[in-house]
């Protein structure tokens, strides 16, 4: 289902600004956040599924560490 919705300018490209920095829309955080709301979601099962996928994961960083200036650099 289509919804409209009123939202000022500014807020909206803010939000679509800070949507692409996570790798995603706004649309889909809204469908996330209605899901949720909705009680679509479970929180506890969430959190469950994300431990259980931290610790498959077993990442190795290869002793790389985070470099302040490499962190910052514009690309």
């Amino acid at each position: 289902m289509n919804v409209t919705l009123a939202i000022d300018d500014e807020l909206i490209l803010e939000a679509r600004r800070r949507a692409e920095a996570m790798g995603t829309s706004v649309n889909q955080l809204v469908r996330q956040y209605l899901e949720q709301f909705a009680g679509k979601s479970d929180a506890d099962s969430d959190t469950r599924e994300f431990e259980q996928l931290s610790r498959a994961a077993q990442g190795d960083s290869g002793g790389w560490k985070f470099n302040r200036e490499e962190l910052h650099k514009r690309r």
